[in-house]
C-alpha cells in the first residue's frame, strides 16, 4: 500500500509541478504528517524532490526530472484516455486503479501529447444508461468480475421472467459485456453458454474451483453471434402500415413524399407491437396482421369512451 502510495505522490508531482503538504494529503487522503514520512521516503530513495518553504512553497521534482512514454501519437494518447471509463471502472471495483494509471499514463507523456490527452476528459463524456434506469442496480457486478477474472465458478441464484422466476445455476464466468448500460455474464454451464442479466442475479457464491476457457472461445466474436441470433429471433413477424412523414421519421422510413406511405416493417410479437405502435399516436395506421389492427383499434375505442367526459 504504502509503495503504491509513494508513486502516486511522485506522479501527481510530475503532473502538477509544485503542491504543498496539505494539498498532497487531500489527494493521497492521508495525514500532512503521513506526506512528510512518503516525502523523506523518496528523498532517501535517490528522487530529486526538495521542499520550499513559505506561503508560495511546497514541494517539488528538480526540473526535467520525468519518464517519458515514447511512441505514442496524438491521436493514441486522445484514445487511451477515451476508453478509459470511469464510471464503468467504478462499477467493477477499479474506479481507483483507473485514476493511478490514468495518472501514471499522464505523467509519462510529453507536455504536448498531455494537452491532447486531456482535452478528451474535459470534452466528452459516456452515460451509456438510459434516462429512466435507476442507479446501484448491480450489487454483485464486482464478484461478478472478480469471479471472470480469476476463471472461478460460481453459483448464482437467478431471477428470471417466466416460471421458476427464481433458479440456481453453476456457471464458468467467461466474460462480462456492457450493452446500452446494461452489464451481461457470459458464461458455461451443463445446457451451454448461457447470457445473464447481472442485475437479476439475486445471490452469488464463488467456489474454490478454478476452469479453463473453452478451446477457440473469443468473448467478441461470441457476443457478435449472440447478438445475430437474438435479433433473428426476434423479428418473427412483419407488419404493414402507412406512416406519416413524422411517423416515418420517427421509425426510420423514408418517407415516399409529403403524405403517407406505404411500408413493411419488421415486428417481435402482436403484444409488442401493439405497445410499440400506440407510441406513434395518429401518424400510424396498421393494415394487417388484422389481429394487430382489431387490438389496437379495441384500445383506441376503451381510450375514447374512458377520455370522453
Amino acid at each position: 500500500m504504502r509503495a503504491s502510495r509513494l508513486v502516486t505522490l511522485l506522479l501527481l508531482l510530475q503532473n502538477r509541478g509544485r503542491m504543498t503538504a496539505r494539498e498532497l494529503a487531500e489527494e493521497l487522503e492521508v495525514s500532512v504528517r503521513t506526506v512528510y514520512r512518503d516525502v523523506e521516503a523518496l528523498g532517501g530513495a535517490g528522487i530529486p524532490l526538495y521542499g520550499e518553504a513559505g506561503h508560495a512553497g511546497g514541494y517539488r521534482l528538480v526540473d526535467g526530472y520525468r519518464t517519458r512514454l515514447t511512441g505514442l501519437t496524438a491521436d493514441e494518447a486522445q484514445a487511451a484516455f477515451l476508453a478509459a471509463l470511469p464510471g464503468t471502472a467504478a462499477e467493477l471495483g477499479l474506479g481507483e486503479a483507473l485514476a493511478t494509471a490514468q495518472l501514471k499514463l499522464r505523467a509519462a507523456l510529453p507536455a504536448e501529447l498531455r494537452e491532447h490527452a486531456g482535452r478528451i476528459q474535459e470534452r466528452f463524456l459516456l452515460d451509456a444508461p438510459s434516462w429512466y434506469d435507476d442507479a446501484d442496480r448491480t450489487p454483485h457486478l464486482a464478484a461478478v468480475a472478480a469471479a471472470v477474472w480469476e476463471l472461478r465458478v460460481v453459483v448464482l441464484r437467478y431471477r428470471r421472467w417466466r416460471a421458476p422466476e427464481e433458479i440456481e445455476r453453476r456457471v464458468q464466468p467467461y466474460g462480462l459485456v456492457l450493452k446500452a448500460g446494461r452489464w451481461y455474464l457470459v458464461a458455461g454451464g451443463p445446457s451451454g453458454i448461457r447470457t445473464y442479466r447481472v442485475d437479476q442475479i439475486v445471490e452469488l457464491r464463488c467456489l474454490d474451483e478454478e476452469f479453463t476457457l473453452p478451446a477457440g472461445f473469443g468473448l467478441a466474436a461470441h457476443w457478435k453471434s449472440y447478438l445475430a441470433g437474438f435479433r433473428a429471433r426476434l423479428h418473427t413477424g412483419e407488419a404493414l402500415v402507412r406512416l406519416t412523414p413524422e411517423g416515418a421519421r420517427r421509425l426510420g422510413v423514408t418517407p415516399a413524399g409529403d403524405g403517407w406511405t406505404e411500408t413493411r416493417v419488421p415486428i417481435e410479437s402482436i403484444d409488442h407491437a401493439h405497445g410499440e405502435f400506440l407510441r406513434l399516436g395518429g401518424d400510424v395506421e396498421v393494415m394487417a396482421p388484422a389481429e394487430l389492427r382489431d387490438r389496437i383499434a379495441e384500445t383506441v375505442r376503451t381510450l375514447a369512451v374512458r377520455y370522453a367526459g
